[in-house]
Formats: C-alpha cells, sequence, structure tokens
C-alpha cells in the first residue's frame, strides 16, 4: 500500500538474475509507452540498492487462470468469459495495431491475463515482448521464447516471431476458457483433443461435452458457442496466414455479444516462459511428440509477483 492508501501490485527481480533484469528493462520500456483499459498500468519502478521492482495496479481478481481452475473463488459463467475474452482481446489489438511501434507480447497465456475488481481483462507481464520497428518486414527474427502449450509452432519452427503468434496463444486462451484446463495435461495437448473430440452434428456442444468445463456445460445454452469455438480453432491453424488478426477477432467477438444483446463495453481478464535453444537442422513440430506427461504448473521464474505490497524503497514515477 502506497502513503495515499492505493494498493498496489509489486513484481521484483530474483536478485542476481540476468534474465530478471533484462526482463525489468524491457518492461519498463514498453509500458511507459501504452496506456489502454485493457492493458495492466504501471505505477512506477524502484532501481536501488540492488533491488528491481516493478510497481502495477493492483488486480483484486487475480488471474484468469487461477479463476477457471477455481483457486479463486470466483465463479466465471459463460457471459463473464465472452466478456474477458473480448476485454484481452482488445488489450492484444491495441498492442499490434496502435502501439507505436507496434508490440508483440510473446507469452500471452491465461497467467498473464488479470482481473480487476469489474472482472475487466487486463493484459500483463511484457519482460518477453519484441517491438516492431521494421513493420515493413512484417515479423522479427529472435530466440524462440515463450511457454510451451501457448507458443507458435510456426515460431517455434522458423524463428519468424508476428503477430500472428500472439493470435495463436490467445486461440489456447480461448480453448481454456472453453475447457478451463491446462494447455498440456497428462501428455494431452488441448488443440489436438479438441480437433479430435469436435462434432459439428452435436448443435449443443459440438462433440466437447466431455472436455468442457462443469460449471459452464450444465448453465443451459451457451450463446454463440459454435463461433466461439470456430473462432479459437481458427486461431490455432497451423500457418499463421490462416489466423486471424486480433482486431478481426475483436469484432467477432463483439457480433457474438451483440446478438445477445449484450454491452460489449467490457467493464463487467500454468506454464512459465521458457527459453528454446536453437536445435540443429530444421526444428520438429514443438507438439507432435514428446509432450509432458503430467501439469505443467506455474513458477516463480526471474519475478515474483505480490499484490498488496508495503512500498518502503523510493519509486519513481515513469
Amino acid at each position: 500500500m502506497l502513503s495515499d492508501g492505493q494498493v498496489v501490485a509489486i513484481k521484483r527481480a530474483q536478485q542476481g538474475s540476468m534474465q530478471g533484469g533484462l526482463e525489468f528493462k524491457t518492461e519498463i520500456e514498453l509500458l511507459s509507452r501504452v496506456h489502454h483499459k485493457n492493458v495492466v498500468g504501471l505505477l512506477g519502478f524502484c532501481f536501488e540498492q540492488g533491488e528491481q521492482m516493478l510497481v502495477y495496479e493492483f488486480m483484486p481478481n487475480g488471474t484468469l487462470r487461477e479463476s477457471l481452475s477455481g483457486r479463486s473463488g470466483i465463479h466465471l459463467d459463460w457471459k463473464r468469459r465472452l466478456r474477458i475474452t473480448l476485454g484481452s482481446a482488445r488489450g492484444l489489438a491495441y498492442l499490434h495495431e496502435l502501439a507505436n511501434p507496434p508490440i508483440i507480447h510473446r507469452d500471452v497465456k491465461s497467467t498473464n491475463i488479470l482481473l480487476d475488481e469489474h472482472l475487466t481483462a487486463k493484459v500483463a507481464d511484457f519482460g518477453l515482448s519484441k517491438l516492431v520497428a521494421d513493420s515493413g518486414k512484417g515479423h522479427v527474427s529472435t530466440q524462440v521464447k515463450g511457454t510451451l502449450g501457448y507458443l507458435d509452432p510456426e515460431y517455434y519452427m522458423t524463428q519468424q516471431l508476428t503477430e500472428k503468434s500472439d493470435v495463436y496463444s490467445f486461440g489456447v486462451v480461448m480453448l481454456e476458457l472453453i475447457t478451463a484446463r491446462q494447455p498440456i495435461e497428462k501428455g494431452k495437448y488441448i488443440v489436438r483433443e479438441v480437433r479430435l473430440m469436435m462434432d459439428k452434428n452435436d448443435e449443443e456442444h459440438y462433440g466437447l461435452r466431455e472436455l468442457m468445463d462443469r460449471s459452464i456445460r450444465n448453465s443451459g445454452t451457451l450463446i454463440g458457442f459454435g463461433r466461439f469455438l470456430e473462432l479459437a480453432l481458427q486461431c490455432v491453424e497451423e500457418s499463421a496466414a490462416d489466423r486471424p488478426t486480433m482486431s478481426e477477432l475483436v469484432k467477432a467477438i463483439e457480433t457474438i455479444l451483440q446478438n445477445d444483446g449484450m454491452n460489449t463495453n467490457s467493464t463487467s481478464a500454468s506454464s512459465s516462459a521458457t527459453e528454446f535453444a536453437a536445435s540443429k537442422g530444421a526444428p520438429k513440430h514443438p507438439y507432435n511428440d514428446g509432450l509432458p506427461k503430467k501439469e505443467v504448473n506455474d513458477s516463480t521464474g526471474a519475478f515474483d509477483y505480490s499484490g498488496g505490497y508495503a512500498v518502503s524503497a523510493k519509486i519513481e514515477p515513469k
């Protein structure tokens, strides 16, 4: 809590962590450029006596992953899930198309979508993000980093990062919103499981009843469920060229909500990131074999995150 009574969240780099230091600088640089209601706000930072801390607006309802797992105690009905999808999609569309220069998040996942007191979704954690300085080229050639399960296989195999890599990751999040499952559980990959089980002749659950989160499966008609599923699967197409842009996805989700007469003003949004070593020869597809048999759980990584932290060190305004 700050001296004026404002509750804040602190993200603290592990002392001596080179990766934490790089992510710290990246996050300050990027978040000082962006201002959007669906992107978490950076209030300040501290770099003093070896301490590296980022100070954010506090998100009292935690991460989307916590809500889907039941740990937060928040019930996300289908309409709330649609609003969370819309809000986080708007945040990413802003980063891709309105930020100057554009920003590719590179680690979109349910633990990096935070929910405020109104369950408004906000995209967070920009430690792995990349600026797209050369818009004419359309991609950034870079060492592959991200989180297995959400990682775009085309980016993994080509090492060429585009906005469509975020779209792939977001499609996985959309499948999480349907199933409440993590992307990789017991050696099974959510994208493959949905494609195998999907049955368009089943007009209610599209063959996914057994995969669906019970809290929405038994709640009656899910407005726009078929269209939502179609959009999610378009996002996780193998070829980036076949995926929609985030702004196209925003418009499609808005249409689902408007068809139900819902207000689209979104005020009422697992695994840790890994650096993937370049392999000799052509890289194999990341999800074809060798997936972990256990759930891939979140670890603290280079930063620790806490809410409601009493700040004693001097905070520099951004």
